[in-house]
C-alpha cells in the first residue's frame, strides 16, 4: 500500500453492490454506514447498488453479478463468516477479511486465544452460561459481561470492584442458558488502532462523555457520546506498543483489507499499568462518527479514497 491511499478507479470494477442493514442487532448503524459508503463510492465515479441485506441475498446477488460486494454489514451474519461464505460460494468478489477471520475474531474468546499465542495481550476471560454468572461471581470484580460475539458494546453489562453479588442485568439480557463471556474489568483508557492494508494507522483516544460509565453503544454513535484525541496522548513507548499489538493481532486472526483493534490501558493513579487488547473489528463502522475514518483522515485520505481503495482491495477466496 501507498502512503497515500488513492488509486486509479480500475477498469474490472464498475458495479459495486453495498451490503447493509441485515439482520443483526446492529442494523441501524450498518444501515448509517452503508449509505456512507454508498454515496462516497458515488463519488467516486461507481455504479453503485445500495442491498438491505435479508435472507434472500443469495439468489439476488446471483441476479445482480456485481464485479464487487462491498460488506458494510455489522455483527452476526454480517461480519462472522456468513456472508462470507455466501460470497465464496457465488465466486464474488468481496471487501474486508474472509471466513475464517471473520468468524474467529468475531468470537471474542477464541480470537483472545489466537492473539495471546502471538503475544498480543488479552484480558483473562471465562465463557459460562448466563444462569451461572447471575447466580454469583465466577471470577473476583470488577469484571464485565457481555455476549461473546456480538459488537458496539451491545449487551455488555459492568460489575463493579465491591459488588456483593452480580446485577439483575445478567439474568435478563437474554436466556438463562446463553452463553456469555465473563472478562476481567481494565480500567483506564479506551484506546484504538487500525490496519489497512499494510498501514498501520496512529492512535486514537475515545473519551465518554461524563455522565456514560463507558464507551458503550451511545457513546459510539450519539452526536456528543464521546470525544476523540487524536493522536492519543500517550508516553512514545506505549504508543508504538498498541501500533506493533495492532499489527500483530490483524496477522494472528487473518484480517484482510481494514481491520480496528480496541485496547484498554490502565494508567490510572496507583492503577496495575496493564495494556490489553479487548477485540478486533474486522467490519469498522462507516458512520459520521466512526474511528477508522477518522484515522484514515489524520493520515491525510478522503473518505472518498478510503472505500475506493476498499474496493479495489476486494477479492474472492479472501
Amino acid at each position: 500500500m501507498t502512503e497515500k491511499l488513492g488509486v486509479a478507479p480500475s477498469r474490472t470494477v464498475s458495479h459495486v453492490a453495498v451490503l447493509m442493514g441485515g439482520l443483526s442487532a446492529e442494523r441501524e448503524v450498518s444501515l448509517n454506514s452503508g449509505k456512507a459508503v454508498a454515496d462516497a463510492l458515488e463519488g467516486e465515479g461507481y455504479r453503485i447498488t445500495r442491498i438491505d441485506v435479508d435472507r434472500d441475498i443469495a439468489s439476488r446477488l446471483r441476479d445482480l453479478r456485481p464485479d464487487v460486494c462491498f460488506n458494510a454489514l455489522h455483527g452476526r451474519f454480517g461480519e462472522d463468516g456468513c456472508i462470507q461464505g455466501i460470497l465464496e460460494t457465488l465466486g464474488l468478489r468481496y471487501t474486508h477479511s474472509g471466513v475464517l477471520s471473520s468468524a474467529l475474531a468475531m468470537h471474542k474468546e477464541q480470537a483472545k486465544t489466537v492473539m495471546r499465542a502471538a503475544g498480543v495481550p488479552v484480558a483473562d476471560a471465562k465463557l459460562v452460561t448466563r444462569r451461572d454468572a447471575a447466580a454469583s461471581h465466577v471470577i473476583p470484580p470488577p469484571y464485565v459481561v457481555k455476549p461473546p460475539t456480538e459488537g458496539s458494546s451491545v449487551g455488555v453489562v459492568i460489575v463493579p470492584a465491591g459488588a456483593a453479588h452480580p446485577p439483575e442485568a445478567i439474568l435478563t439480557g437474554g436466556a438463562p442458558e446463553e452463553i456469555v463471556m465473563v472478562e476481567h474489568y481494565i480500567a483506564g483508557r479506551e484506546l484504538t488502532c487500525a490496519v489497512i492494508g499494510d498501514f498501520v494507522t496512529d492512535v486514537i483516544e475515545i473519551v465518554p462523555r461524563a455522565d456514560l460509565p463507558y464507551y458503550d453503544f451511545e457513546a459510539k454513535y450519539a452526536p456528543g457520546g464521546s470525544h476523540h484525541e487524536l493522536p492519543a496522548q500517550l508516553l512514545p513507548d506505549v504508543y508504538q506498543l498498541i501500533r506493533k499489538y495492532t499489527v500483530a493481532a490483524h496477522a494472528s486472526l487473518g484480517c484482510r483489507g481494514v481491520s480496528r483493534a480496541d485496547f484498554r490501558f490502565d494508567d490510572t493513579p496507583g492503577g496495575t499499568g496493564e495494556l490489553v487488547c479487548l477485540e478486533v473489528n474486522t467490519q469498522p463502522g462507516m458512520t459520521g462518527t466512526s474511528l477508522v475514518p477518522e484515522l484514515a483522515a489524520y493520515a491525510g485520505w478522503s473518505f472518498g479514497e478510503l472505500v475506493r481503495w476498499i474496493v479495489e482491495d476486494a477479492s474472492c477466496s479472501r
